[in-house]
């Protein structure tokens, strides 16, 4: 046989085996899928039903400071493997005594109904019987531990408590739906919900961390999770609210919404030079009171014709193109106006003042009639370039928050098929034109920051561990909305109206500051707008010639007065007070309206004290009283006079001026006892000074 046959024969044996190899691999693959696939897919079915995705815990979310608004919470569920070992050996004999203390913690459920509930499931085996469908707190759980059989632990008394996070806000509705809300979803898992609005979702990524694995395993009749791979910790997001301006706004806002008994209202306080957002409060009526449902400032519905704080971008306009000066003067008429099918009228007609007024007049008493013309006058045969303008400012657009929600604005455009006439008098004065409150006094905001327009900023930094991982930075949306020139005038009308027009009984004596009332008829779908439904509103900055902050208070159908200088500017009032009286930044005495110096408000009452606090102060007085031991205390043209207040046994002293604790001294040193009514100093005494008096007699003291 030659070599080439060997060889030929050889690789056909070679040949043959691999064959024959192969179709046996075949075959036993195409057996084990037709006999045994099913075996082995419950298997792997198995396997992947005994892995889960677990979760470390979920990051806070703070206030500036590092005050926690929004932590997850450890709460458990109960659970109650009667099957384990050492439970047989003492349910019967224990089973009434753990169903009474069962039903001291849960108290919608008989300690009879406990008992029946819980010898059914022994008679069944349950070996995860749910106890309570309620879920305890730690210190609930340390309290059901020592419960008879519980205590016995898990293997000897079937005690299992799963633990499970649940979100808490320790300041309760404070800026809750800006810090948002959480739900159950794809990351439910051992946290049980993720955010699904605010900052909860907005930062979602952040506060979650990262995911982990778990194979369960059943021990001793008991599934638990043993980690594969451990998760990640979420970061702790610290906003740019203030906790006590937060608690400020809300208590403001909610005071006024009570007494005009409005359907909603919503207030934000914003940091004029950066953008943050310091306190934002939503209050809608809700069983009686009113809760945080729905964030007003930013949100869809809250989106509406903002009315005459409007005012102040339409005049802009007209003043940065040189078309009206503030002393340019239009004729108001009687405060109505009729332009083409429709009348236009002033908040105030039927008894205002109206006729011919400057510019600045009108804005200062927010005419409409007196706006509309305006704007009529110099755009009406080119309403484009109006709209132009304010779709350049941007008011056509979101502010880009990236919060769930947010308003889409909407300015009517000339092209609109439902452009009218009408329609560029009444986008004048602030109708057919939909903006967010959050919108308006970020134009407000801007005008206070000489012309920046910021972009509003809710979050300041990503921690972990303490550590700062990502830090966010004031953003400008604008450098410059309009000239100098032009920003000075708005200015000066903004100031105007607080001491010359629709919100001069606003004013402080102590600081100045700018702003615009509001005034608008609400529109109702099937009617048109409703003559007794309106929004007030009010937008300004604090002070008025250095401003820090911009503030926007917008309430809802207020019954009774509806205007936003007696609805929405007294909110903004009460808040600008409160900033004052904790901000040391800002310097009250260099923001007085007048140049004069002020006189502090002095009581009448204890001599030394008196003298130590005019002396510290360095206040000059008049009146020799070093030897006295009581003073009474008279200003007159920024001077303090200072004369002895002498008391006589059984003699009805003057204690009007003084406050409750003097008066009641000198009351008691004269031999009579005293009975107040109300706060603060005496306002009225009876008897009256001077008069004689028994021991022991009555004297009614009214405070005030």
């Amino acid at each position: 046989m030659d070599l080439r046959r060997i060889i030929l024969a050889r690789y056909s044996v070679i040949l043959a085996l691999v064959l024959v190899f192969s179709f046996m691999v075949v075959g036993r693959i195409v057996y084990i899928q037709m006999s045994t696939g099913e075996k082995w897919e419950g298997k792997l079915q198995t396997l992947e039903n005994k892995t889960e995705v677990i979760y470390g815990d979920r990051g806070n979310i703070c206030s500036s400071s590092g005050r926690v608004l929004a932590t997850s919470v450890p709460f458990y569920e109960l659970r109650f493997d009667l099957a384990a070992p050492g439970v047989g050996e003492v349910f019967d004999e224990n089973v009434g005594a753990l169903a009474a203390k069962l039903s001291n913690i849960f108290t919608d459920r008989s300690a009879w109904q406990f008992k029946s509930q819980l010898q059914k499931a022994y008679r069944n085996g349950e070996r995860y019987h749910l106890v309570h469908p309620r879920k305890v707190n730690y210190d609930e759980l340390q309290r059901i531990k020592e419960f008879p059989i519980f205590k016995r632990g898990a293997y000897r008394g079937g005690f299992i408590a799963e633990q499970e996070y649940i979100r808490f806000t320790p300041h309760g509705n404070l800026a809750y739906r800006t810090i948002g809300l959480m739900n159950k979803g794809a990351y439910g898992g051992m946290l049980g919900s993720i955010g699904i609005s605010g900052i909860e979702a907005q930062f979602e990524g952040y506060l979650r961390g990262e995911e982990g694995l778990a194979v369960r395993q059943n021990l001793s009749g008991r599934w638990v999770n043993i980690s594969t791979v451990e998760p990640e910790n979420g970061n702790d997001v610290i906003t740019t609210i203030d906790i006590y301006l937060q608690d400020v706004v809300e208590s403001a806002l909610r005071k006024q919404l009570v007494k005009s008994e409005a359907e909603y209202g919503t207030a934000v306080l914003m940091e004029v030079e950066t953008g943050k957002v310091r306190a934002i409060s939503n209050l809608t009526s809700h069983n009686g009171g009113y809760a945080e449902t729905y964030n007003w400032a930013i949100g869809h519905q809250g989106s509406n014709e903002p009315g005459s704080t409007f005012k102040l971008i339409s005049m802009m306009v007209a003043l940065d193109e040189a078309k009206i000066d503030t002393s340019d003067v239009y004729d108001t008429e009687d405060g109505k106006w009729k332009i083409y099918d429709r009348t236009i009228y002033d908040s105030d007609y039927g008894y205002g003042e109206h006729g011919k007024k400057t510019v600045k007049e009108i804005f200062e008493h927010s005419s409409n009639v007196g706006v509309a013309k305006i704007i009529q006058e110099h755009y009406g045969d080119r309403p484009r370039e109006f709209v132009d303008r304010l779709y350049n400012l941007g008011l056509n657009r979101p502010l880009g928050l990236d919060f769930r929600g947010e308003a889409e604005p909407w300015v009517k455009y000339p092209t609109d098929k439902n452009w009218w006439g009408t329609s560029l008098a009444y986008l004048a004065h602030g109708y057919e034109v939909n903006l967010s409150p959050l919108h308006v006094l970020s134009f407000y905001n801007a005008v206070a920051n000489d012309g920046k327009m910021m972009k509003p900023m809710f979050v300041e930094e990503v921690q972990a561990n303490g550590r700062t991982m990502k830090k966010f930075k004031p953003e400008v949306m604008r450098n410059s909305i309009c000239s100098n020139e032009t920003l000075d005038k708005l200015q000066e009308m903004l100031e105007g109206v607080v001491t010359n027009g629709t919100a001069r009984s606003l004013q402080s004596k102590l600081y100045s500051f700018a702003g615009k009332t509001g005034t608008a008829k609400i529109m109702d779908t099937e009617l048109g707008y409703a003559h007794h439904k309106y929004r007030a509103s009010f937008a300004g900055y604090f002070p008025a010639d250095n401003p820090k902050y911009s503030c926007i208070v917008v309430v809802s159908e207020p019954k009774g007065s509806f205007y936003g200088g007696t609805v929405a500017g007294p909110v903004f009032r009460e808040i600008a007070d409160c900033v004052y009286t904790t901000d040391l930044s800002l310097d009250i005495a260099n923001n007085t309206n007048d140049g004069e110096n002020q006189v502090p408000d002095f009581l009448n009452g204890d001599a030394t004290n008196t003298l130590k606090v005019f002396n510290e102060l360095d206040i000059p007085y008049s009146g020799n009283v070093e030897k006295a031991d009581w003073v009474k205390v008279n200003e007159n043209n920024n001077r303090v006079g200072l004369e002895p207040h002498n008391v006589e046994k059984y003699k009805m002293p003057d204690v009007v001026g003084m406050g409750a604790a003097d008066a009641i001294y000198l009351i008691e040193r004269s031999g009579m006892k005293s009975k107040l009514k109300g706060v603060g100093k005496v306002r009225k005494q009876f008897p009256l000074p001077g008069a004689n008096c028994r021991e022991g007699q009555l004297v009614y003291l009214d405070l005030g």
